[in-house]
């Protein structure tokens, strides 16, 4: 019980990380990142989860967001990580080495 709690608060209750680091490497839209985070990552983040995350990393600045047209479908909103969520991933890493490392020592 106490690992399936602690997989669940590093998955679903804490999905910006996976999030940022799908995006340092392409713009992505919602949908997309759902599902690249559960090939890449193992697991599939909830649709309402998701966007609120979006919502609020486009309003703290760590991504901006952009309409792309596509032939014949309706437009697409992709996000892209900006320099301060770059920076916010790197510290987010950092602290979780420093928490591995703590721990297993």
């Amino acid at each position: 019980m106490a690992v399936a709690r602690l997989k669940k608060k590093t998955t679903v209750e804490m999905i910006w990380p996976y999030f940022l680091k799908l995006l340092k490497e392409r713009p992505m839209y919602g949908y997309e990142l759902r599902q690249e985070t559960q090939k890449r990552f193992g697991w599939k983040p909830p649709t309402v989860n998701s966007y609120m995350v979006l919502y609020s990393l486009q309003r703290n600045g760590y991504v901006t967001m952009e309409w792309k047209e596509q032939r014949g479908k309706p437009a697409r909103k992709y996000y892209k990580i900006t320099k301060k969520g770059e920076e916010l991933l790197r510290e987010g890493l950092k602290y979780f080495k420093e928490f591995c490392a703590k721990i297993s020592s």
